[in-house]
């Protein structure tokens, strides 16, 4: 976000410090978005005849021909009449010398999406990854080069009518803005008319696109139908709106930084595929920083989604109404619980995978965690209440431990003899026990450790341990086998069925230990 020095700077470069950097390299390539029409066309004339500011602190001078390269994509859309686009474009490069690289396009199923956007995403699409190959072949930084466009005061004008029709808020009235990232268009401050005109006096053709005169598109209907009107009132009419959108741009940046930092604040938990926000904190947000901070989150976890304000506003009618879920496109799932508003990806909603966990043995659990089980005799003299007690006390780094008592699990007396009177120690083959190990189930009751017998429903329980119902997949719940009874429900509750009476004799330890947590095998006594 500029000072007004930084500001002026940036509109007049040749106010800048004598100290100012104003070259980008001569390796760095720069990418001319090149259709064939006028616009496009003038452009490429422009850059390699002329003075361009392409926003690399040297404001308007003379590009390299050494860095030009030319991207042209082909959407076979009108048939023979793209193929001769190509060979235009192809025949123009050839008389500059400049490289040019074609893209083939095709479109088959648009999933609701229109066509013009699916040809734009294509393009840029395109010109991204070419930018990326010739970066790597020249060993410079993505961030030195520059993807130039054609856009004109004129295309800014019929895109802010267009945003306008369709509804939208600061960023879509902002229209086109002159520069993204490395996304820079040299030419908004020129009109279509008077591109046409420098080509004319230039000596220079063009390719007219006949479905440019199509008024079942939106913007040939703002083009031909509402911009002739508007301009009756304002002869300037582009350059006009051009300036209110440079106006309307420097306000929705400010606003975008201070909706940055309030969800910066808001935010209580972020990885890959994940945002935890605090409800409370955006529901107490201006409304307008609220939208911002909703489609910042969601940017954060796909870049690539686009939301209507319909699904913002749902996203904070759930926070206003404290419960609730719903599911965004790309399948982004929104869920109010416990005072927190989480958004997940599909990918990031991943699942226990249920098995046996032998004893002793480890059993791998989502996010890097480890479930361990070994076994263990109660020391002669020790009271087996006060072990489990004290090995279940939170260690702080993330850790759970329960002790369950062996013979609670169904195993018959001879077995813990055997496995007593073993003189070497605890090898496996002294005691085969296994564990089954899940996620929670439809229906599942427990008799929670503290409840003295009485039932529970597992839902209920992961409800008042504030667990998300997203999360609640993740927590590994350990049976006595498929389908059979609750002995722990992982780092939440122990079923009192199980636990370590006076008469324990031998003992299970269960014991979860976090991503990067030292390996724990040590045994009870």
């Amino acid at each position: 976000m500029p000072t007004v020095a930084q500001h002026y700077i940036q509109r007049h470069p040749s106010a800048a410090p004598a100290g100012a950097s104003r070259h980008e390299g001569p390796a760095a390539p720069v990418v001319l978005m090149v259709s064939g029409g006028a616009d496009s066309t003038a452009l490429l004339v422009m850059a390699c005849l002329s003075k361009l500011d392409i926003a690399d602190g040297r404001g308007e001078a003379r590009i390299a021909r050494e860095r030009i390269h030319v991207l042209h994509v082909n959407h076979h859309l009108r048939g023979a009449a793209s193929d001769a686009d190509e060979a235009f474009v192809r025949q123009l490069c050839e008389q500059f010398g400049v490289p040019v690289c074609v893209e083939h396009a095709a479109f088959g199923d648009l999933q609701g999406q229109n066509l013009e956007g699916a040809a734009r995403e294509v393009r840029y699409h395109a010109a991204r990854r070419y930018v990326r190959e010739l970066c790597r072949e020249a060993g410079c930084p993505r961030a030195s080069a520059r993807i130039l466009t054609a856009h004109t005061a004129s295309d800014r004008a019929e895109t802010f009518f267009m945003n306008a029709i369709k509804g939208a808020g600061l960023a879509g009235l902002s229209s086109i803005p002159r520069r993204r990232n490395i996304i820079v268009r040299p030419l908004i401050g020129f009109t279509h008319e008077e591109l046409c005109r420098y080509l004319e006096v230039a000596g220079y053709m063009w390719r007219e696109d006949e479905s440019n005169q199509d008024t079942a598109y939106l913007r040939n209907f703002v083009r031909h139908q509402i911009v002739p009107v508007a301009r009756e009132r304002n002869g300037n009419l582009d350059k006009t709106i051009s300036a209110t959108c440079d106006i309307l741009c420097d306000e929705d940046a400010f606003m975008e930084h201070l909706a940055a930092n309030a969800l910066r604040s808001c935010t209580r938990r972020r990885e890959e595929g994940l945002v935890v926000l605090d409800a409370t904190r955006l529901a107490a947000a201006e409304i307008a920083i609220a939208r911002r901070m909703v489609r910042l989150a969601v940017k954060a976890l796909d870049p690539d989604v686009r939301l209507e304000m319909r699904h913002v506003e749902a996203v904070l009618a759930l926070v206003a109404a404290g419960s609730g879920s719903l599911t965004l496109p790309a399948g982004i799932d929104v869920r109010m619980e416990f005072g927190t508003c989480a958004l997940r990806t599909p990918d990031a909603r991943e699942s226990l995978v249920a098995g046996w966990l032998t004893v002793p043995g480890t059993m791998a659990l989502p996010a890097g965690a480890v479930l361990e089980a070994t076994l263990a005799v109660v020391p002669a003299g020790a009271d087996p209440v006060t072990l489990a007690r004290e090995a279940s006390r939170d260690d702080g780094a993330g850790a759970s431990t329960v002790l369950v008592d062996a013979a609670a699990l169904g195993y018959a007396e001879r077995d813990l003899i055997r496995l007593k009177e073993t003189a070497s120690g605890l090898p496996a083959e002294a005691f085969s026990a296994r564990l089954w190990v899940d996620a929670p189930q439809p229906g599942d009751l427990l008799c929670p450790l503290g409840m003295h017998g009485r039932s529970k429903k597992l839902s209920d329980l992961l409800g008042e341990e504030h667990i998300p119902v997203a999360d609640r997949r993740l927590v590994p719940v350990v049976r006595t086998a498929p389908a059979g009874a609750v002995v722990w429900v992982g780092g939440i509750r122990l079923d009192d069925r199980f636990k370590c009476t006076s008469t324990t004799r031998v003992l299970v330890k269960l014991h979860i230990r976090p991503v990067g947590a030292a390996l724990d095998g040590s045994l009870v006594g």
